[in-house]
Parts: C-alpha cells; sequence; structure tokens
C-alpha cells in the first residue's frame, strides 16, 4: 500500500514536472512550426468527420428523447432551448474531448512510446535536441487551437441534428427552433456585453480538455517501457487517464461558471 501511493505521488510530481517544461518550451526558441502544422492536421482534419459525425447523432438523440418528455406538457417549441443548452453547456466539449482523445490522444501515446521503446527519444537527446520541445510542446499547443475549433463544428452539427428532428418529426418551423436556441443563449446572459456565457463557458472547457489530453497523452508516451506491450499499456493509460480528468475537470469548471455568472 505505501508503495503504491509513494508511486502514485512520484508520477504526480513527474506529470507537473513535464507540464512545467512544457510550458517553457511553448514560450522559448526555438519553435519546431513545421511538427505544430503536422499535429494540428492530425488532430483537427483527422478528427473532424467523426466529431461531424458525433455532433449530428447527438443533436438527433436529444430533439427525439426531448420530445417525448415535452409533449407531456405541451413544450415541444422549447426543443431548441434544449439541444442548445445541453450541447453548447456541456454534450459539446466532453463528447468532442473524449472522441478526439480515442483518436488523436492514444495515437500521440502510442507514437511517442512507440520512440521511447526504439531508443529514438534517447537519440534526440544525443543530438541535443529537447524530446520535450520537439515532441511535447506542438501536439500541446495543437491540441489547444484545434479542440475548440471542432468543439464549435461539433456544436452546430449537433443543431444542425436537433433542427432536423424540430421540422421533420415535431413540425416546428426553422424560425421557432432557432428563436428558442438564441433566447436560452440571450437569458444566460453576456459577457462585455456580446459573448453568452454559456458560449463562455462551452469555448473554456475545450481548451482545458485538449491541453490535458495533449500533456496526459505525451506523458504516457514517454513513461513507456516493457517493448510493444508497454505501448499498449501507456496507450490505453492515456485514454484512461486522459478520459477520467476530463469528466473532473468539466465538473469543476461548471462549478467555477456558475458562482461567477450566477443566473
Amino acid at each position: 500500500m505505501r508503495d503504491a501511493v509513494v508511486g502514485i505521488a512520484l508520477s504526480v510530481q513527474a506529470y507537473f514536472a513535464l507540464a512545467l517544461r512544457m510550458l517553457k518550451a511553448c514560450v522559448s526558441r526555438p519553435f519546431y512550426r513545421a511538427d505544430l502544422v503536422q499535429q494540428m492536421d492530425t488532430i483537427g482534419v483527422g478528427s473532424l468527420f467523426i466529431v461531424i459525425l458525433t455532433g449530428l447523432f447527438t443533436g438527433m438523440v436529444l430533439a427525439l428523447q426531448a420530445s417525448f418528455e415535452m409533449a407531456r406538457f405541451g413544450a415541444e417549441i422549447y426543443i431548441g432551448r434544449l439541444v442548445g443548452a445541453s450541447t453548447i453547456r456541456e454534450l459539446g466539449p466532453v463528447l468532442t474531448a473524449l472522441i478526439v482523445t480515442g483518436r488523436a490522444g492514444a495515437g500521440m501515446a502510442a507514437a511517442i512510446g512507440a520512440m521511447r521503446v526504439t531508443e529514438q527519444v534517447d537519440a534526440l537527446r544525443t543530438m541535443g535536441v529537447d524530446p520535450v520541445r520537439k515532441l511535447v510542446a506542438p501536439r500541446f499547443l495543437a491540441a489547444l487551437v484545434m479542440l475548440p475549433v471542432l468543439t464549435i463544428i461539433g456544436d452546430l452539427v449537433a443543431i444542425i441534428g436537433g433542427l432536423l428532428i424540430a421540422v421533420l418529426k415535431l413540425d416546428l418551423t426553422p424560425q421557432l427552433y432557432l428563436t428558442s436556441l438564441y433566447d436560452n443563449l440571450a437569458q444566460s446572459g453576456f459577457v462585455l456585453g456580446v459573448i453568452p456565457t454559456d458560449l463562455v463557458q462551452g469555448l473554456a472547457k475545450p481548451l482545458v480538455f485538449g491541453g490535458l489530453m495533449a500533456l496526459t497523452s505525451c506523458f504516457h508516451g514517454l513513461r513507456t517501457l516493457g517493448g510493444t506491450e508497454g505501448v499498449g499499456r501507456a496507450t490505453t493509460n492515456a485514454v484512461v487517464t486522459t478520459s477520467i480528468l476530463v469528466l473532473a475537470a468539466d465538473y469543476f469548471i461548471t462549478q467555477i461558471h456558475i458562482v461567477i455568472f450566477p443566473q
């Protein structure tokens, strides 16, 4: 038991040490711009199709399920309000983060883990290249940029999916659906008089989730041991740990949002 606690404490210490080294690498030269662009393509473009599919069916299922419950109270006209609030605040950021973690996060851990077990990471150090600056920083920055973009796309597609169900199955007009959606955003209040607070929360979350995904995946990749089996374990650990951190961070960000922007 004592050894397990000590091991966890050392892992947490190493995690934050890597985070500090990575942050320093992000704000100092040299920058590996080609690696950054490549990672943006891998995380963003590579995950676009599955994010669109997830968003579309999430919006459709939300509208479909809500319609049965709201029909009991004659409140079908508020379907847009429910789909918009649920998607922008919670489901959009969380589902996008989990989907991208399963695809891009696992790829990060596997790629760096394979480099670790084949001693390519050690070769970088021998050539005077900082592995954190070369491998971790570009992935971290790319995730910070692309996850909010993917979340916005997923939210829009989910809203369109809800609109399809509202129009084709519930016989609502597009104007009524979109008006209900806008009224919900307006009631949440505005930051600087322009940006709805729900949208602020919906964009703050993927920013945090993206950083957690990249850092955690790279952390497990750099700690890979034991050959090809070790790469598999590192990939699994990266996905599981990131998923837990995303769900925990979602709760704390929501709680902070409620305190800062009480409704």
